[in-house]
């Protein structure tokens, strides 16, 4: 009997023994507190989401570089770039805090932050910006035909403004407003780029605004068989609206593009990146290195455009401590 008890002790002392091994051993992923957790102190910092926009875009490309380039130079970093339905989706997914990187347009993330136009009522004060990227270009689009030669010329014309609520509309209201003019002085369509070009091309209207990196494909095919005319939006109405709405940046359509004769001037929104507010400022210093000083691996026709100096032009909104570190580094100030 007592030999039964000992064995009995030895066998319940045994079977302790291995579960607080079991419990010590800090070996679990789902235990991030355990002392010796290769990469603990990284936390959310370690795996990057990068909500870019449709994969025949030009956000879902750049994303899957700028995700690269962030595994290739900071440590334990794990970037993947992944598809959204673009600007506003993505801001309000990072408010949702279902994301670290996004792209954006610069005047999309300002209505976001001041809660306006399609964030009416609904201000999002946890994404911040990282720094612009390239210029999507406001192009006011008519024919050679028309007559319409500047944007006071637009009055009485049958014009696209794009859709309801889009960021294009708003760039369209903007533009008439430095000019003296509301949509209430044009005869607005609201019409996506596809349809604005066929409307001028058979006649049904007679001008479109279009915000769009260029060229702009449904515009380069409006030129394959028109003579297309853009609108100019003169210095001196550029500096009043950049002045009024610090989001917006002076920009040029060049000469040849949709085979104009001489360049044009006019306005333009960035595309930018911002990040949850939540990173860490070592985090977001790291990341915006990663991608500002590694331009020359961007093989997209929009890397020529990424540069450390040109960051901050357009931004509009709060910048992450993280970035403003880096940029401040570089003697770069959106001051």
């Amino acid at each position: 009997m007592n030999l039964k008890k000992k064995h009995f002790a030895l066998l319940f002392m045994l079977t302790l023994s291995m579960i607080l091994a079991a419990c010590g051993g800090g070996t679990s992923d789902d235990e991030s507190g355990n002392e010796g957790d290769s990469g603990s102190d990284s936390g959310e910092d370690q795996f990057v989401s990068i909500l870019t926009g449709g994969t025949q875009g030009t956000y879902y490309p750049l994303g899957g570089t700028f995700a690269q380039l962030i595994n290739d130079n900071v440590e334990g970093a794990e970037a993947t770039a992944q598809s959204t339905g673009a600007s506003v989706e993505n801001m309000k997914t990072l408010k949702d805090g279902d994301g670290e990187i996004a792209f954006v347009q610069t005047d999309i993330a300002s209505y976001a932050s001041e809660g306006t136009v399609m964030f009416e009522g609904s201000p999002i004060d946890n994404v911040v910006a990282m720094g612009t990227l390239y210029p999507e270009t406001i192009q006011i689009v008519t024919t050679k035909d028309s007559g319409i030669e500047s944007v006071e010329d637009l009055k009485g014309k049958t014009v696209s403004i794009g859709a309801p609520g889009s960021g294009t509309r708003a760039n369209a209201e903007n533009i008439l407003e430095v000019h003296g003019m509301t949509v209430d002085d044009i005869e607005a369509r609201d019409l996506d780029f596809g349809d604005s070009t066929s409307g001028i091309q058979d006649g049904t209207i007679d001008a479109a605004f279009i915000t769009s990196g260029t060229p702009t494909g449904a515009v380069e095919g409006l030129a394959a068989t028109t003579d297309v005319n853009i609108v100019p939006v003169q210095q001196d109405k550029a500096a009043e609206l950049i002045e009024k709405y610090p989001y917006y940046a002076e920009d040029e359509i060049a000469e040849g593009t949709y085979k104009l004769e001489s360049a044009v001037p006019t306005v333009a929104v960035q595309a930018m990146l911002v990040v949850n507010k939540d990173l860490s400022e070592e985090s977001v210093y790291n990341m915006t290195k990663a991608i500002f000083e590694n331009t020359d691996q961007i093989q997209h026709s929009k890397g020529e455009f990424i540069t450390t100096e040109t960051a901050l032009d357009g931004v509009g909104i709060e910048l992450h401590p993280g970035a403003k570190k880096y940029f401040d580094e570089k003697g770069v100030s959106n001051e």
